[in-house]
């Protein structure tokens, strides 16, 4: 007998039960536009982090409850890729259809921070890429480079990568 309580989550969004991903969904608009799921965790409905626009995040458990995140819980290796609203709500249409569709719509979700590419709008991919070059990079960026959040956008728009708009800012103010 094979039952999904015992389990662990593999880290496969196509494990999930639509359920779990529409209470995701439902904090996800009142909190934060992204969200990344802990890989480590009980069952079936890992714990999660909800990112709003200001980098602020607010941590639940798998009943979709505030939850005080350990440190290591969400960093990196420890944690799936940040994804948007609109990958989640995609990934839960997808949900019912074929093994094969569900899984390589999974695929071009999960992929989102190597640069695939992926149904989302322009400026969401930039602020994805911005966010995962940030929080990669952290250590080794200046304190207040924040406030040149916008800048490093606008340089992103114009066709810079996130490494190289965050140098050109670094190199101008600081």
């Amino acid at each position: 007998m094979n039952t999904k309580r015992s389990k662990r989550w593999n880290g496969s969004m196509d494990t999930l039960e639509a359920d779990y991903l529409k209470g995701v969904v439902v904090q996800m608009k009142a909190y934060g536009e992204r969200v990344q799921f802990a890989l480590g965790g009980p069952g079936q409905k890992p714990n999660y982090q909800v990112v709003n626009t200001f980098d602020k995040k607010m941590a639940f458990d798998g009943n979709h409850h505030l939850l005080r995140a350990e440190e290591h819980e969400f960093a990196v290796g420890n944690a799936t890729v940040v994804l948007t609203l609109e990958q989640i709500e995609q990934t839960i249409a997808g949900i019912g259809m074929t093994k094969t569709s569900t899984s390589s719509s999974v695929r071009k979700t999960r992929v989102v921070g190597s640069g695939s590419k992926v149904a989302a709008k322009p400026g969401d991919l930039i602020d994805i890429q911005k966010y995962e070059y940030f929080k990669n990079n952290m250590q080794k960026l200046p304190e207040g480079i924040r406030a040149y959040s916008q800048q490093v956008s606008a340089l992103m728009k114009q066709g810079m990568s996130a490494e190289a708009a965050f140098g050109e800012i670094v190199q101008q103010y600081f």
